[in-house]
């Protein structure tokens, strides 16, 4: 081994262990938000995720959770899989640096000087460094999600790539091939992403076996396009698809049991691989022999996803699609869950829709056969508002309002015929859907993510297009300021926030030095790398075509994109070098501008991002998620909506045991046929939901219910399910989708469910103490024209219920799903329990306060996950459920103050400030009630500091916003009401309670602020 080598190979597993360490000491130790906490519960059961699945992390993920002590370890060994797939990909990363930096001194495998080994492995250190601390990469490093696993892959696949150019002409170059085919086939199990870098691969290959041309360019670009597109399309859908043709044919066609057509399928497919590699074998065809040979492996990686059929033929708790067939799989594989969106043709978002076709069928076993429940609804628009390369689809009214800002939509005007109406629509012309792509999904969604980790990050709170939240910057005034308005002047929660972290675009500008110096001295591996670049990255916001306003930032899926700009980072080191005079000694140069450039990039990227990526101590998913079910009484039936009010509650049942009597029920996935299955099993310690519908009057029915008020009365709900629910045609009307059919109506929106009180009363729905307050019926308005499938569930949840078991909704769920029960909402903590007790509309809050439950849960049950730890990082998301505590502390006193115990309002204020001082989440909408309650409870002190922190971030704000031109302010116009409305109250408060110099005080801000805007 020469001393290169050896010096490559022991650097670079100092690097990983460096990288390792770095993770390991800053990752979060339990289950984090978003989709963190399903993946860690379907690793640690062989559960079923949501789909496309990641069978291979479950299996991983399992493995390491072996090694637990105890079910509240299993999440922090999962992260430690992450935190050391992350490191190994740093070292993959080295490797590749080094590899490459090599090649532009020694092509040819000669001797390497003292001066070049400094130098490579000074690039290698910068570059893997420099993607260790970058932003994006260092998030997913920490938490047990897919996407470290998948960099993990990434980088090998690149690394294997350029391990096979150095043997390329030796007899056994084709293992490497191989190799790349089985990590390929071991990344769909994982995350697709892995599969984009495919193109870089192949002219890694074109460019190592041939002399480069025009057309040989062309050709080679046009043959890594097809194979991406042909493992992508037809490979991973196409191997379940003709295995569905045959279960077809032997289960309906032959009458033979379930999975008897697959397993013969999967005979035919391997006996057709194996006689196939035997005869490149006899024939001596060495390129159909690697060509089958990679297929092999790619589907042997590719067969994790038995794991997931085999599990769900288990019927697991969680067990999302329930892919425990063929069909079902390809259902589960396609993502259809999703819908669709379109990528090279199809509508703008208003175009009217001129016809319905019925498309796929979707198959289910039925009776011993597969049976056709319903087909794929596929629309047709007006071909007017149709155009290629659709960029603006979405028909969601927010997402209008936001394609019209950012591609500042005139269109054109045309004439169509709506409702027997004809009426002027505007159709977006083809320049403004591109100024949406250049503006919007490159411009904001990938561009803007780039610089946060190579120029720097303005904060951590998501960005939809305004001035002050989540933008990238540089820490350069004059480059800042014109963008940005004058970050000297940033009000002081925006300025001290963590995650404000400055690079003075040094990363930015070494990568740019790299590749040039890369193009200039290695061109062919120069468009190698900018393969990759391109296609982890601009392909992805191509594929993606995301709407605005996303649920949360998505950095994460252009990971592998800052991988490549980081190899550039690390040659960057390299053109420094070569840039100094030829007369200073080759290793002295190397030495200084290696610990130069590691100072100034990975160390300065280091000391930015470390205090807002440290997650170390962090245990705020799992408690919020254990003070949601606490909230619940026993056995009760919990409805939530998004991500993070129903994974991190999944995993503190299914992983650590926790109230596992309370049955998690998502709304968004209850119109989906195997949702309401699985809520019909029983799990764990929670009884099956009590639904009356029958698998046949649900499964690939009634997924729309219409309101027709024939009846203008309130009618026993209960009633009015079974006439839904009856098949006879004389309950349904005609269609207005058209052909003939026929549809399942309400015949009112007026809906009733009796109430015996002394059932209520013994079983704790009500306690002892409401007694008087039960109604005889709960009755309330259903104010929608349809009744979607999720909500039809609720309702027939609710008739069929009778009382027994408590039903709730977490105060996360939108109004929009309260079906208009909310005058019925009982809020005792993190929940509004559904009671026989009316109250008035108390806007903005839901129903009444049971003040004795929800004293109980907040000071005693309630956990808090290590909040008020200083050194604890609370990142927007954590921060903004903790306003939602605020809320909930606050109402709570206010109750308590109606019914004269000011006492224990006091001590639970006290406490709110305790766990959530301003420290932790500045004072903002949710603090006015603090201020209203501390001077009822006679605390004037505190509620004159409370509002004078207030008005003084208010005031920050509006200074702030003053100095900026009026093309700054996009976005802003929720912005600056609210902060007026907040002055306006604060002393409109003080007027109530406090002395005329401080009304006056108050008073006079915010007449000052008024008068400022309405001339400005």
């Amino acid at each position: 081994m020469d001393s290169f080598r050896k010096y490559n190979r022991i650097t670079g597993w100092i690097v990983f262990v460096i990288a390792s360490f770095v993770y390991l000491s800053t990752m979060e130790p339990t289950a984090s938000f978003w989709d963190c906490g399903e993946f860690i519960a379907t690793a640690d059961k062989l559960e079923v995720g949501h789909p496309p699945g990641a069978p291979l992390f479950m299996l991983i993920g399992r493995f390491f959770s072996l090694f637990a002590k105890d079910p509240q370890h299993v999440a922090m060994l999962i992260n430690s899989w992450s935190a050391l797939a992350s490191g190994l990909t740093i070292l993959f990363l080295f490797w590749t640096i080094t590899h490459l930096v090599r090649k532009i001194y020694k092509p040819d495998n000669d001797k390497l000087t003292t001066g070049q080994i400094l130098t490579i492995l000074g690039s290698g250190l910068v570059g893997a460094f420099a993607y260790t601390f970058s932003d994006t990469f260092w998030f997913s490093a920490v938490e047990g999600e897919v996407y470290a696993t998948s960099s993990l892959i990434t980088a090998m696949v690149f690394w294997a790539i350029l391990k096979w150019e150095n043997e390329a002409n030796t007899k056994y170059a084709n293992r490497w091939i191989i190799l790349i085919f089985y990590l390929i086939g071991l990344s769909i199990g994982i995350h697709l992403l892995n599969l984009l870098a495919i193109p870089a691969i192949v002219f890694v290959y074109y460019f190592r076996k041939y002399q480069p041309t025009p057309k040989g360019i062309v050709v080679t670009f046009l043959i890594a396009i097809v194979l991406l597109w042909l493992i992508m399309y037809v490979i991973i859908p196409g191997t379940v698809i003709i295995g569905s043709w045959f279960e077809l044919l032997f289960v309906n066609g032959f009458g033979l049991p379930y999975h008897t057509g697959v397993l013969f399928y999967l005979v035919l497919l391997i006996t057709g691989i194996v006689w196939g590699i035997r005869y490149s074998l006899r024939r001596k065809k060495p390129i159909l022999n690697t060509a089958l040979l990679s297929l092999t492996v790619l589907l042997i990686g590719y067969s994790s996803y038995t794991a997931t059929v085999i599990r769900a033929n288990a019927d697991t708790p969680m067990d999302q699609n329930n892919p425990d067939n063929v069909f079902s799989l390809l259902y589960y594989l396609n993502r259809e869950q999703y819908g669709d969106r379109p990528l090279f043709k199809g509508p703008y978002y208003n175009a009217p829709i001129t016809d319905i076709q019925y498309t796929k069928k979707t198959w289910v076993p039925k009776d011993g056969k597969y049976a056709v429940i319903k087909r794929k609804v596929k629309y047709v628009y007006d071909p007017r508002f149709t155009t290629i390369f659709p960029r603006m689809y979405s028909r969601d009214a927010n997402h209008i309002k936001d394609y019209k800002q950012w591609a500042h939509i005139r269109g054109k005007p045309v004439q169509v015929n709506l409702g027997g109406k004809t009426q002027t629509e505007t159709v977006p012309t083809f320049g403004e859907n591109l100024r949406f792509f250049f503006r919007y999904q490159l411009g904001f969604m990938y561009l803007r993510y780039f610089m946060w980790n190579f120029a720097g990050r303005q904060n951590d709170i998501q960005g939809h297009g305004d001035v002050i939240h989540g933008n990238w910057i540089s820490g350069i005034p004059f480059i800042d300021n014109p963008r940005l308005g004058d970050q000297a002047k940033l009000p002081s929660h925006l300025k001290n926030n963590r995650a404000r972290n400055r690079y003075y675009l040094l990363p930015l500008l070494l990568g740019l030095i790299g590749a040039w110096f890369h193009y200039k001295r290695a061109g062919k591996d120069f468009w190698v790398v900018m393969l990759l670049f391109i296609f982890t990255g601009v392909a992805i916001v191509v594929y993606l075509n995301q709407y605005p306003h996303q649920p949360r930032e998505r950095d994460y899926a252009y990971a592998g994109s800052f991988y490549a700009f980081a190899i550039w980072i690390g040659i960057g080191v390299a053109g420094l070098v070569e840039a100094l005079p030829k007369k200073i000694p080759h290793a002295g140069k190397a030495l200084f501008i290696t610990l130069l450039t590691l100072l100034f990039i990975p160390g300065l990227m280091a000391k930015e991002n470390w205090d807002d990526h440290d997650r170390s101590g962090r245990y705020t998913a799992r408690d919020f998620a254990k003070n949601y079910l606490s909230s619940c009484a026993k056995d009760a039936i919990l409805f939530t909506n998004g991500d993070n009010d129903t994974f991190p509650l999944w995993y503190v049942q299914e992983v650590e045991g926790f109230r596992t009597d309370v049955r998690v029920t998502n709304l968004s996935y209850l119109g989906a046929d195997w949702y309401i299955d699985q809520l019909r099993r029983k799990a764990y310690d929670s009884d099956p939901v009590p639904f009356s519908l029958t698998r046949d009057q649900y499964l690939g029915k009634r997924d729309i219910v219409l309101i027709r008020n024939r009846i203008n009365q309130y009618y026993n709900l209960k009633e009015l399910m079974r006439f839904v629910a009856d098949d006879n045609p004389k309950t349904k009307i005609p269609s207005p989708y058209g052909r003939g059919e026929l549809a399942d109506y309400f015949p009112t929106n007026m809906f009733y469910i009796p109430v015996d009180s002394a059932k209520v009363v013994r079983n704790g729905t009500v306690p002892p103490w409401s007694a008087d307050k039960i109604v005889s019926r709960i009755q309330w308005n259903y104010n929608k024209n349809v009744v979607y499938k999720n909500d039809l569930m609720v309702l027939d949840l609710l008739s069929n219920n009778e009382w027994n078991r408590p039903v709730y909704f977490a105060i996360t769920v939108n109004s929009s799903s309260y079906l208009g029960l909310q005058n019925y909402f009982q809020d005792e903590g993190m929940a509004y329990r559904v009671v026989p007790i009316r109250e008035k509309d108390r806007n903005p809050e839901a129903g009444r306060v049971d003040s004795r439950i929800m004293y109980d849960n907040l000071m005693n049950k309630f956990v808090w996950g290590n909040i008020t730890d200083p050194h604890v990082y609370l990142d927007e998301n954590n921060r903004r459920m903790l306003s939602n505590y605020r809320n909930v502390f606050s109402r709570l006193a206010s109750t308590l103050i109606e019914e004269g115990r000011k006492d224990s309002a006091r001590k639970v204020l006290d406490k709110c400030l305790q766990l959530i001082p301003d420290r932790i989440v500045d004072f903002n909408y949710f603090a006015m009630p603090l201020i209203n309650d501390y001077y009822l409870v006679g605390d004037t002190a505190r509620a004159r500091n409370i509002a004078d922190r207030l008005v003084e971030n208010m005031k920050e704000e509006l200074d702030f916003f003053l100095t900026l031109p009026r093309n700054k302010m996009t976005g802003l116009d929720q912005v600056i009401p609210l902060d007026m409305y907040i002055l306006q109250n604060v002393a409109e408060i003080s007027r109530q309670y406090d002395t005329p110099e401080r009304q006056k005080q108050l008073r006079e801000i915010y007449n000052k602020y008024s008068k400022i805007l309405q001339t400005s």
